[in-house]
């Protein structure tokens, strides 16, 4: 079983900065990608979409709107991975959520955190 904690995140003005931590921990196999995920507030069929995520092998994706505002990294020694935002706007407004991805003898398994709430004001 693996256990994911996120933490960081607050409430921020436009154009500030945050940084979300994600801790995974327990028995774990093989991590195979950390990422960061996005439920809009007041979504009430608690959609999460794509914000950043980082492989094992250090390959990143992103989602468009955070492009070049947003770095993802992650510590692998640490089971630990990192969200750098930057030039924060009102819609980056979300419940920020950590998903790892274990691989554990050939087969794959999604872990969620609790989320971290992130507010940017305008």
């Amino acid at each position: 079983q693996v256990q994911v904690v996120e933490s960081g995140g607050g409430l921020v003005q436009s154009g500030g900065s945050l940084r979300l931590s994600c801790v995974a921990s327990g028995t774990i196999r093989e991590i195979a990608s950390m990422g960061w995920f996005r439920q809009l507030p007041g979504d009430q069929r608690e959609q999460r979409a794509l914000v950043a995520t980082m492989s094992v092998g250090g390959i990143t994706d992103y989602a468009a709107s955070v492009s070049g505002r947003f770095t993802v990294s992650r510590d692998n020694a640490k089971n630990t991975a990192y969200l750098e935002m930057n030039s924060l706007k009102p819609d980056d407004t979300g419940i920020y959520y950590c998903k790892v991805i274990e691989n554990r003898y050939g087969i794959s398994r999604d872990y969620w955190g609790q989320g971290t709430q992130v507010t940017v004001s305008s």
